[in-house]
C-alpha cells in the first residue's frame, strides 16, 4: 500500500498531517495527524489509526464511538510529509455527528453521485410497495432501461423547450434511473467515468490524418 519508510516524520517532529478523504463521494471527512507507529498500525489493521495531540498517544477512530474508517488507500504528497487516507466510513467521521469535520452538508459536487448510489442500493432491498427505487428493481432491466430511454426523450424536450428548472429536473430524474440501471447490471457510476477516463487519454495520443 505504501512504505512507510518513505515518509518524512522529521519535518513535523514525528508528525504528518492526513487529510482524510471518502473514496466513493471524494468528500474531505477530517484532517488528521499520524506518528510512524499509527502508520504501521493504519496499514496493519486496515482501519485509520491517528496520534492525538490532545491526548498525546495513537488512537484507532471508532475505538469508543463505533464510527471506523476502513482504509482503500494511502497516498503520499510529492514531499512525503503528507498523507491522503481514502477510507470506506462506518458512521461519522466527525465527533459532533456529522459526516466531516468541514460543515454539516453532505457530499458536495459529483460526490452526490456516489451518496445516490449508496441510497438506491440500500433501498433496493426495502419492499417494493414502500420504495420505488424497490419497485424499479423488482421489475428487473428491460423496464428499467424503458424508464432511461422515457426519461431520456424528456430531458431531451426541455433541452429544447423548457425553462431551466424544467431541464434541470428532468436531467435529475434521467441520472437517478441510469443509476438504478447501472446498479441491477452490478455497476456503478464509476465504470463510466473510467470509460471517460481511458477516451480522455486515448485523445492525448498523436493524430493520424485519414
Amino acid at each position: 500500500m505504501i512504505d512507510p519508510a518513505a515518509i518524512d516524520f522529521e519535518k513535523g517532529n514525528g508528525l504528518v498531517p492526513v487529510v482524510v478523504q471518502d473514496a466513493a463521494t471524494l468528500q474531505v471527512l477530517t484532517l488528521a495527524y499520524m506518528d510512524r507507529a499509527a502508520l504501521d498500525e493504519t496499514i496493519q489493521s486496515g482501519e485509520a489509526t491517528f496520534f492525538s495531540r490532545s491526548r498525546g498517544g495513537r488512537w484507532r477512530k471508532g475505538e469508543t464511538s463505533g464510527d471506523r474508517l476502513h482504509v482503500v488507500s494511502i497516498t503520499p504528497d510529492c514531499d512525503g510529509d503528507a498523507l491522503v487516507l481514502a477510507v470506506n466510513p462506518v458512521g461519522n467521521a466527525c465527533h459532533l455527528n456529522r459526516t466531516s469535520c468541514f460543515g454539516a452538508a453532505d457530499a458536495p459536487g459529483l460526490g452526490r453521485i456516489a451518496r445516490l448510489e449508496q441510497t438506491i442500493a440500500e433501498r433496493a432491498a426495502a419492499d417494493p410497495s414502500e420504495s420505488w427505487t424497490a419497485k424499479l428493481v423488482a421489475q428487473g432491466p428491460k423496464r428499467i432501461a424503458q424508464k432511461v430511454g422515457e426519461e431520456g426523450v424528456e430531458t431531451a424536450l426541455a433541452g429544447v423547450a423548457g425553462p431551466d428548472e424544467e431541464l434541470a429536473g428532468e436531467a435529475a430524474d434521467l441520472i437517478y434511473h441510469l443509476l438504478v440501471l447501472l446498479h441491477v447490471r452490478n455497476m456503478v457510476f464509476q465504470d463510466v467515468l473510467d470509460v471517460l477516463a481511458s477516451r480522455a487519454e486515448a485523445g492525448k495520443g498523436p493524430k493520424t490524418r485519414p
